[in-house]
């Protein structure tokens, strides 16, 4: 049917030859996912598909196949579209039966009489928020897309007249300045990108742009949003999902809503009912978001480009394989995250069970694996938190410091927000995809006072650590999203934020320059060493874990036996918290269940930590 690589260049071809050769019969539709499934299953067949979060949007084929990592951001309503239609062949002058399915503009001569409206629904989707620079050159690097600067598209419409366009400026359009301020050296602005329509071949030449707001929901993010047309199962998706999705790509100029004199053209009549800022937001230049008219989505476990997408599959033999070093491996990192903290090796161990938790199942409304780290005496003033920040970047998949500064704290907006006059869902830091690691730089705290908005961030950080949920604001209500973020909050004292765990930071080593100091550390480690780190820390959050009924019954027993002197020095708090590091500990090591050795090891970190906290309590006075 066709060539090996004709149903990447030119997917609709695939499409109609297999409408027209099903005569439009119940059933088509499936031949075409089945089709481009079997097309993806074979090996490495995805990495040959160009990728929107690699290629400039003008090195793209319009109605080619693309593929977009990202999460979805916010679901809008469905919409209507021309599921089959006649269309008069200019050439024999007869009807043809087309399919309407994977388009937005139909062709031309269309006999409305016979045709038939189908639903479909729209996802907005932006680029992974946070995702770290290893992460995106590790995707590009398996790239095998061979593209280069589109010159054949076409806009599907009249030309504007020779006097529209000498009315049209000429000259460049540039970026608006960003806001001054800084979050963890980022923009403290809401975060919205402006874009110039003339970055592409079907803007060249237009006149600029109101701005924009892409609604990205870190500030200072970059790569392109996209409205995935979905046709199929789309009560599956949720917000907040992260996928890969396998679309046809829609860049038609027509898509456009132009405020000044193009309003009306495109507008379905069904959707008159529709505000200006409604169509504004919903139609924003294609040049800018493109349309992806999906064909397959495949929720993501995991964005590390290092492991398989199935790490537990039994086709799968990489996680076997990596398991049978694992020792090594976190002796490895043990080292070299002691060396970073400074020679503080308890801190380091620490730092290792919170970076591969996650939260495995919920109980009511209790999040079960959830392990926030706070790691206190911390330097206020220096490089210290913003290089270990970096440190932590290079090892997890996707990332964000928020330096909690009362600046940002009274201007930035965390929870995501409903704007019903324009009928989306306004993002917010806190609108993150799962296993991302949130850096809360305390020490950027400074007197002063906090208003409504900063009093509102700070209760939601307080939800989101206590509950792993995210209130999301709906104006007359407000609804639980939950979550799965790794939150770690560096400060100079006790944090003021609630946290599973307070190691004190107890540095061994005193380096006349700490920035000298870490990066000679961070360029010793080989790159085949980071990536092992990488790989441990990921497939580690992915691993299941059990306790068995004997272990559970010595466990019961140590505990009654632990509060048989003092009553006062186990509480239920406490067992849980050690529960926690016993699991954390043996899914280090690659045990699938509870043994006796990691529960005593766990006994004896949870002593050492809480004795250095008591030392510090005694010392100042001002630890709680």
């Amino acid at each position: 049917m066709s060539s090996l690589q004709e149903w990447i260049t030119n997917p609709m071809g695939v499409v109609e030859d297999i409408f027209s050769q099903s005569s439009g019969s119940p059933g088509w539709e499936g031949k075409v996912l089945e089709y481009f499934t079997e097309k993806l299953k074979e090996s490495n067949a995805g990495n040959w598909v160009p990728s929107l979060n690699d290629v400039p949007l003008h090195y793209l084929t319009p109605n080619s196949l693309v593929r977009f990592r990202c999460l979805v951001q916010d679901m809008f309503d469905p919409e209507f579209y021309m599921g089959t239609y006649e269309h008069l062949d200019p050439a024999s002058k007869t009807k043809v039966l087309k399919s309407g399915k994977y388009k937005d503009i139909t062709e031309c001569g269309v006999e409305v009489g016979n045709s038939a409206m189908l639903e479909r629904q729209t996802f907005y989707c932006v680029p992974v928020p946070g995702e770290t620079p290893w992460v995106k050159e590790g995707y590009a690097s398996c790239s095998h897309a061979c593209v280069m600067p589109s010159t054949s598209y076409t806009p599907n419409r009249h030309k504007r007249s020779h006097e529209d366009d000498q009315g049209m400026e000429s000259q460049p359009c540039k970026q608006k300045e960003r806001e001054p301020g800084s979050v963890g050296g980022a923009s403290s602005g809401d975060s919205k990108r402006m874009e110039m329509d003339t970055d592409t071949p079907s803007g060249r030449g237009q006149r600029c742009p109101s701005p924009l707001d892409l609604n990205f929901p870190l500030p200072e993010e970059a790569g392109p949003a996209c409205l995935v047309k979905v046709y199929e199962d789309w009560d599956r998706f949720k917000v907040n999902d992260m996928l890969e999705i396998y679309g046809v790509l829609s860049v038609d100029p027509l898509l456009s809503v132009n405020e000044e004199k193009d309003t009306g053209l495109i507008v379905d009549p069904m959707d008159s009912g529709e505000t200006a800022e409604e169509r504004r937001v919903h139609s924003p230049p294609a040049s800018l978001v493109p349309r992806l008219h999906m064909i397959q989505a495949r929720p993501l476990q995991h964005n590390n480009p290092l492991l398989p997408p199935s790490v537990h599959s039994p086709a799968c033999t990489f996680t076997a394989g990596f398991l049978g070093e694992l020792a090594a491996v976190r002796a490895e990192l043990l080292e070299y995250l002691t060396h970073v903290l400074l020679g503080d090796d308890l801190a380091a161990e620490y730092l290792i069970l919170h970076l591969i938790s996650s939260v495995y199942a919920r109980r009511d409304v209790l999040p079960l694996g959830k392990f926030t780290l706070n790691l206190s005496g911390c330097p206020q003033n220096g490089p210290f938190t913003e290089l270990l920040y970096r440190t932590v970047q290079q090892l997890v998949t996707s990332s964000f410091r928020l330096s909690m500064s009362l600046q940002n704290m009274n201007s930035l907006r965390f929870v995501p927000r409903k704007d019903y006059s324009a009928n989306r869902l306004v993002s917010g830091v806190l609108q993150l995809s799962q296993n991302t690691s949130l850096f809360l730089d305390e020490t950027a705290l400074e007197q002063g006072q906090l208003d409504s908005a900063g009093v509102r961030n700070i209760t939601a950080l307080g939800e989101l650590i206590s509950w792993q949920k995210v209130d999301y604001d709906f104006n007359f209500h407000r609804m639980d999203f939950p979550c799965n973020l790794n939150v770690l909050v560096a400060s100079e004292g006790r944090s003021l934020l609630p946290s599973d765990c307070q190691v004190r930071l107890q540095p061994r080593l005193t380096p006349p320059s700490l920035e000298g100091y870490l990066g000679a550390l961070h360029a010793a480690v080989s790159p085949s060493a980071l990536n092992k780190f990488r790989t441990y820390v990921s497939l580690l959050r992915t691993l299941d874990y059990s306790i068995s009924d004997q272990v559970t019954k010595a466990v019961e027993e140590d505990f009654v036996e632990m509060r048989k002197d003092d009553p006062q020095s186990m509480s239920a708090e406490d067992l849980h918290r050690l529960l926690v590091v016993a699991r954390l500990l043996c899914l280090s090591v690659g045990q699938a269940t509870l043994s006796l050795e990691q529960w005593m090891k766990a006994k004896h970190l949870e002593a050492l930590r809480t004795s250095r906290t008591e030392q510090q309590r005694h010392v100042n006075g001002n630890e709680p």
